[in-house]
């Protein structure tokens, strides 16, 4: 049986190691965070004009419209897209969605809208999507998403993009 100056004893001791590890090891305010800037990437963005919902079906394909949502995250700089291309699931090029570089102000968002008629991308579809700035800014949020219904049936997701090349600020 421990006596309570034991007790105290042992508690004084964790507390102090905890305080130690506190003051060592998370860092203080004094270490700011920095945020990485970039001037540009061309990103991969999966999306999927069908898929195959039920086993029973697998020739009868679950159409889908396929939305590549573009949102620029920074709050004080602008953001060129340059280019978004469509592509099916063998890699052709199906459509250019852009004639022109359009401009994106900060915090605003754009998308572009494969409709669930548009059944030539296939299960593996992808946009490339290439965006430019002349200043460094916040990597900006660009994401697939989803959505099909089907008498009551409903299906959504949303996919995740891949950088493939980028330049980040000095």
């Amino acid at each position: 049986m421990k006596l309570p100056s034991q007790t105290r004893s042992f508690s004084s001791t964790v507390i102090s190691w905890s305080l130690l590890f506190l003051f060592f090891i998370i860092p203080s305010n004094s270490h700011a965070f920095t945020v990485q800037r970039w001037l540009g990437q061309t990103v991969y963005v999966p999306v999927y004009s069908h898929i195959y919902a039920d086993s029973r079906y697998k020739d009868k394909p679950f159409q889908l419209t396929a939305i590549v949502s573009i949102r620029n995250t920074d709050l004080k700089k602008p953001l060129t897209i340059e280019k978004v291309d469509y592509y099916d699931s063998q890699g052709k090029l199906l459509s250019n969605y852009l004639k022109k570089a359009i401009t994106i102000a900060p915090l605003a968002s754009t998308r572009y809208i494969v409709p669930e008629t548009h059944t030539l991308g296939g299960s593996g579809a992808k946009f490339i999507v290439t965006w430019s700035s002349k200043e460094g800014l916040t990597q900006p949020i660009i994401e697939g998403i989803m959505i099909g219904t089907k008498m009551q049936q409903g299906i959504s997701f949303v996919t995740n993009s891949q950088i493939l090349s980028g330049k980040k600020t000095p």
